[in-house]
Protein backbone atom coordinates (compact mmCIF):
# COMPACT_ATOMS: atom_id res chain seq x y z
CA UNK A 1 0.00 0.00 0.00
CA UNK A 2 2.96 2.14 0.35
CA UNK A 3 6.25 3.09 -0.90
CA UNK A 4 9.12 -0.37 -0.55
CA UNK A 5 12.02 1.09 0.92
CA UNK A 6 14.55 0.56 3.18
CA UNK A 7 13.54 2.26 6.52
CA UNK A 8 16.25 4.76 8.57
CA UNK A 9 15.71 2.59 11.92
CA UNK A 10 18.92 2.58 12.74
CA UNK A 11 19.51 5.65 15.86
CA UNK A 12 22.33 6.19 17.30
CA UNK A 13 22.46 3.80 20.02
CA UNK A 14 21.61 1.08 17.30
CA UNK A 15 24.61 2.49 15.94
CA UNK A 16 26.75 1.92 18.29
CA UNK A 17 25.15 -1.32 19.37
CA UNK A 18 26.36 -2.65 15.50
CA UNK A 19 29.57 -2.26 15.99
CA UNK A 20 30.29 -2.96 19.58
CA UNK A 21 28.32 -5.99 18.63
CA UNK A 22 30.45 -6.71 15.00
CA UNK A 23 33.42 -5.88 16.96
CA UNK A 24 33.47 -7.89 20.55
CA UNK A 25 32.45 -11.34 19.48
CA UNK A 26 34.32 -14.60 18.51
CA UNK A 27 37.31 -12.48 17.80
CA UNK A 28 38.80 -12.32 22.00
CA UNK A 29 37.71 -15.36 22.40
CA UNK A 30 39.87 -17.01 19.65
CA UNK A 31 42.43 -14.71 18.36
CA UNK A 32 44.64 -14.20 21.69
CA UNK A 33 46.02 -17.89 21.17
CA UNK A 34 46.45 -16.43 17.21
CA UNK A 35 48.04 -13.95 18.58
CA UNK A 36 50.43 -15.61 20.90
CA UNK A 37 51.53 -18.08 18.96
CA UNK A 38 52.62 -15.98 16.22
CA UNK A 39 54.42 -13.46 18.13
CA UNK A 40 56.15 -15.62 20.57
CA UNK A 41 55.70 -14.12 24.17
CA UNK A 42 53.19 -12.15 25.96
CA UNK A 43 54.53 -8.93 26.13
CA UNK A 44 55.00 -8.76 22.17
CA UNK A 45 51.15 -9.87 21.91
CA UNK A 46 50.04 -7.14 24.50
CA UNK A 47 51.83 -4.80 22.09
CA UNK A 48 50.37 -6.13 18.75
CA UNK A 49 46.94 -6.27 20.47
CA UNK A 50 47.54 -2.26 21.28
CA UNK A 51 48.72 -1.87 17.75
CA UNK A 52 45.54 -3.53 16.57
CA UNK A 53 43.28 -1.82 18.31
CA UNK A 54 45.20 1.77 16.98
CA UNK A 55 45.42 0.83 13.54
CA UNK A 56 41.25 -0.50 13.90
CA UNK A 57 40.80 3.41 14.62
CA UNK A 58 42.27 4.65 12.08
CA UNK A 59 40.81 2.80 9.59
CA UNK A 60 37.05 3.52 11.67
CA UNK A 61 38.39 7.06 11.48
CA UNK A 62 38.91 7.23 7.46
CA UNK A 63 35.76 5.05 6.86
CA UNK A 64 33.49 8.09 9.38
CA UNK A 65 34.96 10.67 6.75
CA UNK A 66 34.21 8.59 3.51
CA UNK A 67 30.41 7.57 5.18
CA UNK A 68 29.89 11.51 4.89
CA UNK A 69 31.42 12.64 2.17
CA UNK A 70 29.70 9.41 -0.02
CA UNK A 71 26.45 9.00 1.07
CA UNK A 72 25.43 5.40 -0.51
CA UNK A 73 25.40 2.34 1.96
CA UNK A 74 27.64 -0.11 0.81
CA UNK A 75 30.66 -0.04 2.59
CA UNK A 76 34.15 -1.15 1.18
CA UNK A 77 32.22 -2.07 -2.14
CA UNK A 78 30.42 1.81 -2.84
CA UNK A 79 33.80 2.99 -1.22
CA UNK A 80 36.02 1.72 -3.96
CA UNK A 81 33.54 1.70 -6.79
CA UNK A 82 33.16 5.59 -6.27
CA UNK A 83 36.90 6.89 -6.24
CA UNK A 84 38.82 3.99 -7.57
CA UNK A 85 36.12 2.36 -10.58
CA UNK A 86 34.22 -0.56 -11.19
CA UNK A 87 36.83 -3.07 -12.13
CA UNK A 88 38.87 -2.82 -8.40
CA UNK A 89 35.12 -2.82 -6.75
CA UNK A 90 34.00 -5.57 -9.03
CA UNK A 91 36.60 -8.02 -7.59
CA UNK A 92 36.45 -7.00 -3.86
CA UNK A 93 32.29 -7.98 -4.27
CA UNK A 94 33.45 -11.32 -5.73
CA UNK A 95 36.13 -11.71 -3.15
CA UNK A 96 33.86 -10.94 -0.70
CA UNK A 97 30.99 -13.34 -1.63
CA UNK A 98 32.81 -16.20 -2.64
CA UNK A 99 35.64 -15.83 0.37
CA UNK A 100 36.04 -13.00 2.73
CA UNK A 101 32.12 -13.05 3.91
CA UNK A 102 31.43 -16.87 4.27
CA UNK A 103 34.87 -17.62 5.79
CA UNK A 104 34.22 -15.01 8.22
CA UNK A 105 30.98 -16.22 9.09
CA UNK A 106 32.14 -19.46 9.36
CA UNK A 107 35.04 -18.88 11.77
CA UNK A 108 32.07 -17.17 14.02
CA UNK A 109 29.75 -20.21 13.83
CA UNK A 110 32.15 -22.72 14.53
CA UNK A 111 33.53 -20.27 17.62
CA UNK A 112 29.58 -20.10 18.34
CA UNK A 113 29.22 -24.01 18.07
CA UNK A 114 32.12 -24.48 20.22
CA UNK A 115 31.39 -22.23 23.40
CA UNK A 116 27.87 -23.53 23.32
CA UNK A 117 28.87 -27.21 23.48
CA UNK A 118 32.10 -26.69 25.64
CA UNK A 119 30.01 -26.41 28.93
CA UNK A 120 28.44 -30.21 28.66
CA UNK A 121 32.02 -31.74 27.79
CA UNK A 122 34.49 -29.95 29.91
CA UNK A 123 36.81 -31.21 30.76
CA UNK A 124 36.86 -33.25 26.87
CA UNK A 125 36.48 -31.07 23.88
CA UNK A 126 33.38 -31.21 22.19
CA UNK A 127 33.35 -33.51 19.02
CA UNK A 128 33.81 -31.87 16.29
CA UNK A 129 30.57 -33.19 14.08
CA UNK A 130 28.72 -31.70 17.17
CA UNK A 131 29.91 -28.29 17.01
CA UNK A 132 29.68 -28.10 13.16
CA UNK A 133 25.54 -29.13 13.40
CA UNK A 134 25.14 -26.35 16.42
CA UNK A 135 26.89 -23.93 14.17
CA UNK A 136 24.82 -24.37 11.84
CA UNK A 137 21.50 -23.85 13.35
CA UNK A 138 23.07 -21.30 15.08
CA UNK A 139 23.88 -19.07 11.69
CA UNK A 140 20.16 -20.34 10.24
CA UNK A 141 18.54 -18.59 13.06
CA UNK A 142 20.25 -15.04 12.36
CA UNK A 143 19.45 -15.54 8.46
CA UNK A 144 16.00 -16.03 9.52
CA UNK A 145 16.00 -13.20 11.92
CA UNK A 146 17.65 -10.90 9.28
CA UNK A 147 14.82 -12.02 6.41
CA UNK A 148 11.97 -11.22 8.55
CA UNK A 149 12.37 -7.90 10.51
CA UNK A 150 15.18 -5.01 10.14
CA UNK A 151 13.63 -3.91 13.81
CA UNK A 152 14.05 -6.91 15.62
CA UNK A 153 17.25 -7.47 14.03
CA UNK A 154 18.15 -4.11 15.31
CA UNK A 155 16.72 -4.79 18.97
CA UNK A 156 18.65 -8.08 19.10
CA UNK A 157 21.67 -6.28 18.40
CA UNK A 158 21.47 -3.77 21.19
CA UNK A 159 20.53 -6.73 23.73
CA UNK A 160 23.88 -9.09 22.78
CA UNK A 161 25.98 -6.09 22.74
CA UNK A 162 25.74 -5.78 26.53
CA UNK A 163 25.81 -9.40 26.97
CA UNK A 164 28.94 -9.17 25.14
CA UNK A 165 29.99 -6.26 27.59
CA UNK A 166 29.29 -8.14 30.28
CA UNK A 167 30.84 -11.47 29.27
CA UNK A 168 33.91 -9.06 28.88
CA UNK A 169 33.44 -7.68 32.72
CA UNK A 170 33.02 -11.52 34.44
CA UNK A 171 36.76 -12.19 32.48
CA UNK A 172 38.18 -8.80 33.44
CA UNK A 173 37.20 -8.38 37.22
CA UNK A 174 38.89 -11.74 38.56
CA UNK A 175 41.64 -10.99 36.48
CA UNK A 176 42.46 -7.65 37.86
CA UNK A 177 41.71 -8.97 41.21
CA UNK A 178 44.36 -11.33 41.12
CA UNK A 179 47.03 -8.73 39.05
CA UNK A 180 46.07 -6.37 42.18
CA UNK A 181 46.63 -9.22 44.70
CA UNK A 182 50.56 -9.71 43.27
CA UNK A 183 49.92 -12.79 40.78
CA UNK A 184 52.81 -11.27 38.05
CA UNK A 185 54.58 -14.28 37.66
CA UNK A 186 53.30 -14.72 34.68
CA UNK A 187 54.25 -11.38 33.22
CA UNK A 188 58.25 -12.35 34.13
CA UNK A 189 60.22 -12.15 31.03
CA UNK A 190 57.31 -10.83 28.56
CA UNK A 191 58.92 -9.67 26.05
CA UNK A 192 61.35 -12.73 24.93
CA UNK A 193 63.04 -11.73 21.87
CA UNK A 194 64.58 -15.50 21.20
CA UNK A 195 60.77 -16.87 20.40
CA UNK A 196 59.81 -13.63 18.15
CA UNK A 197 60.11 -14.47 14.70
CA UNK A 198 58.90 -11.80 12.47
CA UNK A 199 57.70 -13.16 9.04
CA UNK A 200 54.85 -14.42 11.05
CA UNK A 201 53.98 -11.47 12.60
CA UNK A 202 51.39 -10.64 9.60
CA UNK A 203 49.31 -13.93 10.71
CA UNK A 204 49.35 -12.13 14.68
CA UNK A 205 48.23 -9.15 12.87
CA UNK A 206 45.47 -10.58 11.42
CA UNK A 207 44.01 -12.80 13.93
CA UNK A 208 44.08 -9.72 16.06
CA UNK A 209 42.62 -7.26 13.53
CA UNK A 210 40.02 -10.35 12.93
CA UNK A 211 38.84 -9.53 16.76
CA UNK A 212 38.78 -5.80 16.23
CA UNK A 213 36.98 -6.19 12.88
CA UNK A 214 33.42 -4.96 12.54
CA UNK A 215 34.40 -0.97 13.12
CA UNK A 216 33.40 -0.27 9.41
CA UNK A 217 29.92 -2.17 9.88
CA UNK A 218 27.70 1.57 9.94
CA UNK A 219 29.05 2.32 6.42
CA UNK A 220 27.44 -0.49 5.49
CA UNK A 221 24.16 0.42 6.28
CA UNK A 222 24.56 4.25 5.90
CA UNK A 223 20.88 5.34 3.94
CA UNK A 224 19.45 3.95 6.72
CA UNK A 225 20.92 5.76 9.63
CA UNK A 226 19.55 8.51 11.17
CA UNK A 227 21.22 11.92 10.91
CA UNK A 228 24.56 9.87 9.81
CA UNK A 229 26.28 12.59 9.20
CA UNK A 230 26.92 13.25 13.15
CA UNK A 231 26.14 9.32 14.26
CA UNK A 232 28.38 8.02 12.10
CA UNK A 233 32.10 9.31 13.61
CA UNK A 234 30.16 9.88 17.55
CA UNK A 235 29.66 5.93 17.16
CA UNK A 236 32.82 4.85 15.33
CA UNK A 237 35.08 6.57 18.28
CA UNK A 238 33.24 5.64 20.95
CA UNK A 239 32.73 2.09 20.19
CA UNK A 240 36.70 1.92 18.59
CA UNK A 241 37.82 3.09 22.11
CA UNK A 242 35.74 1.23 24.36
CA UNK A 243 36.81 -1.81 22.42
CA UNK A 244 40.34 -0.85 23.05
CA UNK A 245 40.51 -0.40 26.35
CA UNK A 246 37.91 -3.89 26.68
CA UNK A 247 40.78 -5.86 24.93
CA UNK A 248 43.66 -4.61 26.12
CA UNK A 249 42.35 -5.61 30.43
CA UNK A 250 40.64 -9.32 28.79
CA UNK A 251 43.89 -10.11 27.48
CA UNK A 252 46.01 -8.93 30.66
CA UNK A 253 43.37 -10.92 32.12
CA UNK A 254 44.04 -14.00 30.37
CA UNK A 255 47.24 -13.97 30.93
CA UNK A 256 47.23 -12.93 34.59
CA UNK A 257 45.11 -16.69 35.42
CA UNK A 258 46.40 -18.78 32.27
CA UNK A 259 50.09 -17.97 31.60
CA UNK A 260 51.35 -18.32 28.05
CA UNK A 261 51.20 -22.31 27.50
CA UNK A 262 47.93 -22.73 29.00
CA UNK A 263 46.72 -19.96 26.69
CA UNK A 264 48.29 -21.66 23.45
CA UNK A 265 47.03 -25.27 24.41
CA UNK A 266 43.65 -24.36 24.74
CA UNK A 267 40.83 -24.70 22.19
CA UNK A 268 38.63 -22.65 24.00
CA UNK A 269 40.53 -19.77 26.36
CA UNK A 270 37.79 -18.30 27.70
CA UNK A 271 36.56 -21.75 28.97
CA UNK A 272 39.95 -22.59 30.13
CA UNK A 273 39.88 -19.11 31.97
CA UNK A 274 36.99 -19.30 33.75
CA UNK A 275 37.99 -23.29 34.98
CA UNK A 276 40.90 -21.78 36.60
CA UNK A 277 39.22 -18.59 38.13
CA UNK A 278 35.77 -18.98 38.39
CA UNK A 279 34.04 -22.86 38.56
CA UNK A 280 30.96 -21.59 39.68
CA UNK A 281 30.26 -19.92 36.70
CA UNK A 282 32.00 -22.75 34.54
CA UNK A 283 28.39 -23.51 32.65
CA UNK A 284 27.77 -19.46 32.39
CA UNK A 285 30.53 -17.67 30.41
CA UNK A 286 30.82 -20.23 27.58
CA UNK A 287 27.00 -19.21 26.87
CA UNK A 288 27.78 -15.66 27.38
CA UNK A 289 30.23 -16.03 24.74
CA UNK A 290 28.12 -17.97 22.57
CA UNK A 291 25.33 -15.56 22.35
CA UNK A 292 28.44 -12.84 21.70
CA UNK A 293 29.03 -14.85 18.28
CA UNK A 294 25.19 -15.09 17.79
CA UNK A 295 25.78 -11.34 17.58
CA UNK A 296 28.21 -10.82 15.98
CA UNK A 297 26.94 -13.27 13.14
CA UNK A 298 23.57 -10.79 13.61
CA UNK A 299 26.12 -8.23 12.48
CA UNK A 300 27.51 -9.67 9.46
CA UNK A 301 24.23 -10.47 7.99
CA UNK A 302 23.10 -7.17 8.26
CA UNK A 303 25.52 -5.50 6.45
CA UNK A 304 26.56 -7.92 4.17
CA UNK A 305 22.96 -8.39 2.53
CA UNK A 306 23.40 -4.33 2.11
CA UNK A 307 26.44 -4.77 0.05
CA UNK A 308 24.66 -6.96 -2.81
CA UNK A 309 21.76 -4.61 -2.22
CA UNK A 310 23.67 -1.88 -3.71
CA UNK A 311 25.85 -3.70 -5.68
CA UNK A 312 22.97 -4.76 -7.16
CA UNK A 313 21.47 -1.88 -7.82
CA UNK A 314 24.73 -0.17 -9.37
CA UNK A 315 24.05 -3.19 -11.77
CA UNK A 316 27.14 -5.15 -11.21
CA UNK A 317 24.94 -7.91 -9.31
CA UNK A 318 21.72 -9.54 -10.83
CA UNK A 319 18.83 -7.24 -10.05
CA UNK A 320 16.87 -9.44 -7.83
CA UNK A 321 19.21 -9.00 -5.31
CA UNK A 322 18.22 -5.26 -5.00
CA UNK A 323 14.69 -5.96 -4.56
CA UNK A 324 13.16 -5.58 -1.28
CA UNK A 325 10.24 -7.97 0.49
CA UNK A 326 6.49 -6.32 0.08
CA UNK A 327 5.67 -6.73 3.53
CA UNK A 328 8.89 -6.92 5.69
CA UNK A 329 10.66 -4.61 4.19
CA UNK A 330 13.69 -6.70 4.04
CA UNK A 331 16.27 -7.05 1.42
CA UNK A 332 15.50 -11.01 1.28
CA UNK A 333 17.21 -12.43 -1.44
CA UNK A 334 20.39 -10.34 -0.11
CA UNK A 335 20.27 -11.91 2.66
CA UNK A 336 19.35 -15.61 1.60
CA UNK A 337 22.48 -15.44 -0.81
CA UNK A 338 25.16 -16.63 1.51
CA UNK A 339 23.12 -19.55 2.64
CA UNK A 340 24.94 -22.48 0.70
CA UNK A 341 28.52 -21.11 0.77
CA UNK A 342 28.67 -20.78 4.47
CA UNK A 343 27.04 -24.12 5.07
CA UNK A 344 29.54 -25.61 2.88
CA UNK A 345 32.85 -23.60 4.85
CA UNK A 346 31.72 -24.93 8.21
CA UNK A 347 31.08 -28.07 7.01
CA UNK A 348 35.02 -28.55 6.02
CA UNK A 349 37.02 -25.84 7.54
CA UNK A 350 38.98 -24.95 10.33
CA UNK A 351 39.28 -21.71 12.33
CA UNK A 352 42.78 -20.85 12.35
CA UNK A 353 43.27 -21.79 8.36
CA UNK A 354 39.86 -20.35 7.36
CA UNK A 355 40.84 -16.77 8.90
CA UNK A 356 44.11 -16.60 7.55
CA UNK A 357 42.43 -17.61 4.14
CA UNK A 358 39.95 -14.59 4.07
CA UNK A 359 41.86 -12.08 5.86
CA UNK A 360 44.28 -11.36 2.94
CA UNK A 361 41.25 -10.52 0.62
CA UNK A 362 39.79 -8.23 3.19
CA UNK A 363 42.97 -6.59 4.20
CA UNK A 364 43.62 -5.59 0.41
CA UNK A 365 40.18 -3.53 0.07
CA UNK A 366 39.96 -2.36 3.08
CA UNK A 367 43.63 -0.81 1.98
CA UNK A 368 42.35 0.15 -1.59
CA UNK A 369 39.29 1.82 0.32
CA UNK A 370 41.06 4.55 2.03
CA UNK A 371 43.74 4.86 -1.09
CA UNK A 372 40.38 5.61 -2.62
CA UNK A 373 40.02 7.79 0.21
CA UNK A 374 43.46 10.25 -0.87
CA UNK A 375 42.38 10.03 -4.43
CA UNK A 376 38.88 11.27 -3.68
CA UNK A 377 40.32 14.07 -1.65
CA UNK A 378 42.73 15.05 -4.46
CA UNK A 379 40.00 14.83 -7.19
CA UNK A 380 37.44 16.63 -5.49
CA UNK A 381 39.01 19.82 -3.42
CA UNK A 382 35.52 21.53 -3.65
CA UNK A 383 33.93 19.49 -1.65
CA UNK A 384 32.57 20.01 1.75
CA UNK A 385 32.80 16.76 4.45
CA UNK A 386 31.45 17.21 7.67
CA UNK A 387 33.86 15.61 9.50
CA UNK A 388 37.80 15.18 7.99
CA UNK A 389 40.80 13.34 9.68
CA UNK A 390 44.15 14.53 8.96
CA UNK A 391 45.85 13.20 5.74
CA UNK A 392 48.59 11.01 7.71
CA UNK A 393 45.99 8.86 9.11
CA UNK A 394 44.66 7.66 5.47
CA UNK A 395 48.32 6.96 4.22
CA UNK A 396 49.71 5.22 7.39
CA UNK A 397 46.90 3.22 7.07
CA UNK A 398 46.76 2.51 3.52
CA UNK A 399 50.59 1.56 3.92
CA UNK A 400 50.58 -0.67 6.74
CA UNK A 401 47.27 -2.84 5.25
CA UNK A 402 48.67 -3.16 1.73
CA UNK A 403 52.41 -4.18 3.73
CA UNK A 404 50.71 -6.35 5.93
CA UNK A 405 49.15 -8.27 3.11
CA UNK A 406 52.44 -8.25 0.67
CA UNK A 407 54.69 -9.65 4.27
CA UNK A 408 51.47 -12.58 4.56
CA UNK A 409 52.60 -14.60 1.43
CA UNK A 410 55.91 -15.34 2.89
CA UNK A 411 53.83 -15.95 6.37
CA UNK A 412 51.18 -18.38 4.86
CA UNK A 413 51.53 -19.04 1.31
CA UNK A 414 49.36 -21.53 0.53
CA UNK A 415 46.10 -19.88 2.20
CA UNK A 416 47.02 -16.69 1.50
CA UNK A 417 48.07 -17.97 -2.72
CA UNK A 418 44.21 -19.28 -2.49
CA UNK A 419 43.26 -16.24 -1.61
CA UNK A 420 44.91 -14.41 -4.29
CA UNK A 421 43.59 -16.89 -6.59
CA UNK A 422 39.93 -16.08 -5.81
CA UNK A 423 40.17 -12.70 -6.60
CA UNK A 424 42.28 -13.01 -9.54
CA UNK A 425 39.15 -15.27 -11.37
CA UNK A 426 36.96 -11.57 -10.98
CA UNK A 427 38.97 -10.53 -14.05
CA UNK A 428 38.06 -12.57 -16.55
CA UNK A 429 33.97 -12.76 -14.95
CA UNK A 430 34.40 -9.27 -15.04
CA UNK A 431 34.74 -9.03 -18.90
CA UNK A 432 32.65 -11.43 -19.52
CA UNK A 433 29.77 -10.77 -17.42
CA UNK A 434 29.80 -6.62 -17.15
CA UNK A 435 31.74 -5.19 -19.44
CA UNK A 436 30.36 -7.51 -22.26
CA UNK A 437 26.46 -7.28 -23.09
CA UNK A 438 24.64 -10.48 -23.09
CA UNK A 439 22.66 -11.90 -26.08
CA UNK A 440 18.95 -10.69 -26.51
CA UNK A 441 18.47 -14.49 -25.77
CA UNK A 442 19.83 -14.84 -22.65
CA UNK A 443 18.92 -11.53 -22.03
CA UNK A 444 15.35 -12.86 -22.06
CA UNK A 445 15.94 -16.14 -20.12
CA UNK A 446 17.62 -14.51 -17.52
CA UNK A 447 14.94 -11.90 -17.26
CA UNK A 448 12.07 -14.70 -17.05
CA UNK A 449 14.08 -15.97 -14.41
CA UNK A 450 14.26 -13.02 -12.32
CA UNK A 451 10.36 -12.56 -12.51
CA UNK A 452 9.60 -15.94 -11.29
CA UNK A 453 11.91 -15.85 -7.80
CA UNK A 454 10.51 -12.18 -7.48
CA UNK A 455 7.04 -13.67 -7.88
CA UNK A 456 8.10 -16.23 -5.61
CA UNK A 457 9.67 -14.75 -2.86
CA UNK A 458 7.53 -11.32 -2.68
CA UNK A 459 9.72 -9.13 -3.46
CA UNK A 460 9.93 -5.55 -5.58
CA UNK A 461 12.25 -2.88 -6.59
CA UNK A 462 13.57 -0.27 -3.89
CA UNK A 463 10.55 2.50 -5.08
CA UNK A 464 12.58 5.25 -3.54
CA UNK A 465 15.96 6.32 -3.24
CA UNK A 466 16.96 7.13 0.54
CA UNK A 467 20.56 8.94 -0.27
Amino acid sequence: EGAVFLRKKITLLRAFSLLIGSMVGSGIFISPKGVLKNSGSVGFSLVIWFACGLLSMFGALCYAELGTRITKSGGHYIYILETLGPLPSFLFLWAEFFAIRPANSAVVSLAFGRYMLEPFFAPCAAPVPAVKLVSLLGYYMVLTLNSWSVTWSARLQTALSIVKLLALALIIVPGMMLLAEGHTENFQDAFDRQSLVLDKLPLAFYAGMFAYSGWFQTSFVREELVRPERNIPLAVIVSVITVIVGYMLTNVSYYTVLGMQDVLASPAVAVSFVQRAFKSLISVVPVLVALSCFGTMNGGIFTFSRTLFVASREGQWPPLFSMIHIRRHTPLPAVMLMFPLVTAMVCIGDIYHLMNFFSFSRWLFIGLATLGLIVHRYRHPELHSPFKVPLFIPITFTIICLFTVAMSFYSDPVNISIGCTVVLTGFPVYYLTIRRQMSSHCRSQFYYLTRKLQLLLEVVQQEIKTY
